[in-house]
């Protein structure tokens, strides 16, 4: 799990300048908590002013000595990355950390024959475009900032699905395929700079597994649900695992995950057995009014 990760001595020194998209809910929020708590300086965007607003009230409120920003920026947009990832800079100066956590699932969940022009358009450019388009604005910050004896000291994280992850996908094919995309982008990437021989970069995978929000039970049926219990896991969990290991990445790129495939297997198995049954919903779908007492 992301929680054995060494902390280099340069995290250790100081806080990092943390970018996260899509930070107004869910993970992303998570995710921009736990940093603060590390005493690191954070930017989140989302889609509305309603839900940056929310997201720094409860932000300040969990953590009111930490340095938190937010605008709104909608990321398939080639008109607001620029200016989103210039607030960043004038608000956090040096990026140490940036999180394409943004995304969507597509309005509904149909064959793509069922699908809209606008639907699959929509998903693919949030997902797919808007990843590339940020990679490319935020490589062009992270090249004019210092570099060091060689080592990779700036980090992009993108979210895009392994084979597994498109397999086990229940999601319509536009999400499924641009989000497979994502992982091939951040590979390509990662060649280019080696061929640039530009080291002070690293390219990685974030992979959270399943994580109960809002996106992930959508349009869930009483099966999925149940499926659920044994593997997903609550957002702040993830969270608490993964920023110390995105502090501290080392590398030109990788895949950092919250869980390896095979632990969900098992649990997935365990689960034919009582394991974590009626964790988050009972037999029927219905949603537990608090989770059930953890005892594995």
């Amino acid at each position: 799990m992301a929680d054995g990760w060494e902390v280099s001595e340069r995290v250790q020194r100081r806080g990092l300048g943390i970018v996260i998209t899509g930070g107004t809910g869910g993970l992303g929020r998570s995710m921009a908590r736990e940093f603060l708590l590390c005493g690191d300086r954070v930017v989140i965007c989302g889609r509305s002013q309603a839900r940056v607003d929310s997201a720094l009230r409860v932000l300040r409120a969990d953590v009111p000595d930490g340095e938190v920003y937010a605008m709104i920026c909608d990321v398939s947009s080639p008109e607001q990355i620029p200016l989103f990832t210039a607030f960043a800079v004038s608000k956090i100066g040096i990026i140490d950390r940036w999180i394409n956590n943004a995304g969507s699932a597509g309005l509904r969940k149909r064959p793509i024959w069922d699908l809209d022009f606008s639907d699959i358009d929509q998903t693919c450019r949030t997902n797919l475009s808007g990843s590339m388009m940020l990679c490319a604005e935020v490589l062009r910050v992270m090249l004019r900032q210092p570099v060091g004896d060689g080592e990779p000291i700036y980090h992009i994280f993108n979210m895009g699905f392994s084979l597994i992850g498109l397999r086990s996908s229940n999601t319509a094919l536009p999400h499924r395929a641009s989000k497979r995309a994502v992982a091939l982008t951040s590979a390509l990437i990662r060649d280019e700079l080696k061929a640039a021989r530009i080291s002070s970069i690293g390219v990685h995978e974030l992979s959270p597994g399943l994580v109960m929000t809002g996106l992930l039970l959508r349009d869930s049926t009483p099966g999925q649900r149940r499926f659920f219990n044994a593997v997903a896991e609550p957002a702040d969990t993830v969270a608490r695992a993964l920023v110390p290991a995105i502090r501290g990445i080392r590398g030109a790129g990788g895949s950092l995950r919250y869980q390896p495939p095979i632990l969900m297997f098992f649990r997935l198995v365990a689960s034919l057995f009582g394991y974590r049954r009626e964790r988050f919903f009972y037999r029927d779908g219905r949603r537990r009014a608090t989770p059930a007492p953890r005892r594995n």
